[in-house]
């Protein structure tokens, strides 16, 4: 087989015929009246087709700081593999879906414009496009399916003229209005309590005329009007502008209504005769061609006053109005999304009263977990993406942990520094902080992630960093490459002019690297105790020991033979690495001793991986013992001896292997801690928090 019959074989194989078929069905009005029956949920409104959409894919149950939280999987961007995956914004998603939850249920916010408020950069773009891709997707399952209609017209000369009802209007809106009260009342007998079927509006202008020429012809025969509708299936695509659309402001020069609402079609004038006819109309505004499904207005606020209008009538009464047309009925979302400077404007000015009232704001705000921030970056700069370069450990990480830092407000608590706070809000402990602590933190801050760094900025930094001159040399980049990127672009930052905020900035890039200092003297001490066989001897030595100590006994010295005092030094020296204070040392040893015989009743050994505490204690004491054998300080003078060298290789490789280093960030992570050591740092040992 050729490569060419090939690639046309597994084409074939990802082209469904039956499921064409399905998505282009068609069939009389009697046939989709058979299918409503069957199925209310066909006929359901554009606000509960959105939230049985995000429904549609599940959702997650978990508790944050003892509160009930909701993850839905939609907004992981399982339709085309997280490319537009949101990371860290359950909270403001939840009030999203709320929102969709109680538009679909009829509550009132179906009335409403849905407004995404937030700083630059913070995904507003994101959440509107996952949405339009969802609803897009949804239209071609089998539970999403939605229908609409055409007229099928004979001509005099024989042949038949096809008009699709520009609108993608619900067919069932062709039940006249004096009859739908009785028509529900029987198509509901098969409806659900919560969503039962509903008739909203009537026909656009232009299937109003040719329904109202028919009715003439057959001298008001309903029945014989429907035999020239033809239903079919009906698939969402912003691309063809069907159901989907997108309004984006323009200068106001260049800025017209009519692209919301439509507009005259003058080659067609001259055919029938009249500019209010509507065969002789373009139904293809915004809003027009959003019908069914979704609208979105990018930065809304920037719009002219008189596209607002618009919107007035759109939300509030599901109306707009063509040129030369009577108010026409419309069933969509929707969506906009605008900065804080511009809501700003808005909230000063009392002439759009009417509009925000008619507004439903939803804050998106930036990330304040470092955890989630740092996906948001590992989606685009990563192993799979990036070829050829080594992105070092913690790179990302100490981008991410500035750009969070830029967010956050400093700590009204005594004793807690910021980088402590954004610790506890990424989950981790610290002592005496509990989670009703970190809630008063939020709490005392609401505004945090409205303000600081946008991802847009890492990510242009992280990209700068990796084409330059020294990671095409080096094809390794570093954090330090990173931060260095980080704080030049601040000089010629196009969204921050205040100096003292640029140099609030630059204190926080130091604070990073202290801990990012801290992260490597951590790594590299781990790196020199990884000798399992000497941590298992220490661990074995000193429990030895601890038992002797709490059981009164005495330890058998094993060179000499004599039983000699539990060795005090020995115990203390481990102890102290963890902050063991003299007073609970007595304490500490019986919780050891307790725990190993907790585990010795379940008839499991007692081993040191399980005691995290212990664990760490003895790596440290390890590390102290071995670190002046290692003579890690001569690295910098380049004087080191063949025996010092194969340590240090061996060092060398556990970064490797453990620590995620390649040959060159490896050297370079030693150098620079032996930098450390050489100038006398008094903080070798990693911050205990």
């Amino acid at each position: 087989m050729s490569k060419a019959s090939e690639i046309v074989s597994v084409v074939a194989d990802h082209v469904n015929p039956s499921k064409f078929r399905e998505q282009h069905w068609e069939g009389s009005f009697e046939d989709y009246i058979d299918l409503v029956t069957q199925n209310p949920r066909i006929a359901r409104n554009a606000f509960q087709r959105m939230y049985d959409m995000i429904m549609h894919f599940g959702c997650e149950r978990y508790t944050s700081l003892r509160q009930e939280m909701i993850r839905y999987h939609f907004f992981s961007d399982p339709i085309d593999d997280g490319i537009d995956a949101i990371f860290g914004l359950d909270r403001p998603l939840m009030n999203l879906v709320d929102f969709f939850k109680s538009a679909a249920q009829q509550y009132g916010t179906e009335r409403r414009i849905l407004l995404l408020h937030g700083p630059v950069g913070s995904s507003k773009s994101t959440i509107a496009r996952l949405l339009k891709k969802g609803v897009e997707y949804y239209s071609r399952l089998d539970e999403g399916a939605l229908y609409t209609f055409s007229w099928n017209l004979p001509e005099e000369n024989g042949k038949s003229e096809v008009y699709r009802c520009p609108m993608h209007e619900e067919p069932l809106k062709l039940i006249p209005k004096e009859a739908r009260k009785a028509v529900l009342a029987k198509m509901n007998e098969n409806a659900t309590d919560d969503a039962p079927l509903r008739i909203d509006g009537a026909l656009d202008p232009l299937c109003r005329k040719l329904f109202e020429d028919l009715l003439l012809k057959y001298d008001g025969d309903w029945g014989q009007v429907i035999k020239h509708v033809r239903v079919h299936r009906l698939v969402l695509s912003e691309k063809d502008r069907v159901g989907i659309g997108t309004f984006q402001p323009k200068d106001e020069k260049n800025q017209d209504s009519t692209e919301l609402t439509g507009d005259i079609n003058y080659r067609k004038i001259a055919e029938y005769g009249s500019d209010s006819d509507p065969r002789a109309f373009n139904f293809d505004g915004e809003l027009n061609i959003a019908n069914r499904g979704m609208v979105e207005f990018i930065e809304v606020l920037k719009l002219d006053v008189a596209f607002l209008y618009d919107l007035l009538g759109a939300s509030q009464e599901h109306m707009v109005k063509p040129k030369k047309f009577a108010q026409t009925h419309i069933d969509e979302v929707i969506i906009g999304h605008t900065n804080e400077p511009e809501y700003k404007k808005l909230q000063s000015n009392e002439l759009m009263e009417a509009f925000r009232d008619r507004t439903i704001k939803i804050d998106i705000p930036y990330n304040s977990r470092l955890s989630d921030e740092i996906k948001i970056y590992k989606k685009d700069f990563n192993k799979e993406r990036i070829r050829g370069i080594h992105i070092a450990p913690h790179t990302i990480e100490t981008a991410a942990m500035w750009a969070v830092l830029t967010r956050l407000e400093e700590p009204k608590k005594a004793g807690l520094t910021l980088m402590q706070k954004l610790k506890l809000y990424d989950g981790r402990s610290i002592p005496n902080f509990t989670e009703d602590s970190v809630r008063e933190l939020r709490d005392e801050s609401p505004r945090e992630g409205m303000q600081g760094i946008s991802p847009r900025y890492i990510q242009d930094k992280l990209s700068n960093a990796l084409v330059s001159d020294q990671a095409t040399q080096e094809q390794c980049i570093n954090p330090f490459m990173v931060m260095n990127e980080l704080e030049a672009g601040l000089a010629h930052h196009s969204l921050i002019t205040d100096e003292e905020l640029k140099g609030r900035y630059r204190e926080l890039l130091a604070t990073v690297r202290e801990e990012y200092e801290d992260i490597l003297k951590s790594e590299v001490q781990r790196a020199i105790s990884a000798d399992e066989d000497a941590i298992a001897r220490l661990c074995s030595n000193y429990i030895e020991n601890v038992r002797a100590y709490t059981q009164h006994e005495k330890v058998r010295n094993k060179y000499t033979g004599r039983d000699e005092e539990p060795d005090e030094r020995l115990m203390r020296s481990i102890e102290e690495k963890i902050d063991i204070p003299e007073s609970r040392k007595d304490d500490f040893r019986q919780e050891i001793m307790n725990y190993i015989g907790a585990l010795s009743l379940d008839g499991k050994k007692f081993d040191y991986h399980t005691n995290v505490r212990l664990h760490k204690a003895l790596e440290l004491k390890l590390f102290e013992d071995q670190r002046d054998t290692i003579k890690l300080k001569n690295v910098v003078s380049g004087v080191v001896d063949e025996e010092t060298q194969a340590k240090i290789d061996v060092v060398k490789q556990r970064l490797i292997k453990y620590f995620g280093y390649n040959e060159t960030s490896a050297t370079d992570v030693l150098n620079y801690v032996a930098s450390i050591f050489a100038r006398g740092d008094t903080k070798e040992e990693p911050k205990k928090q």
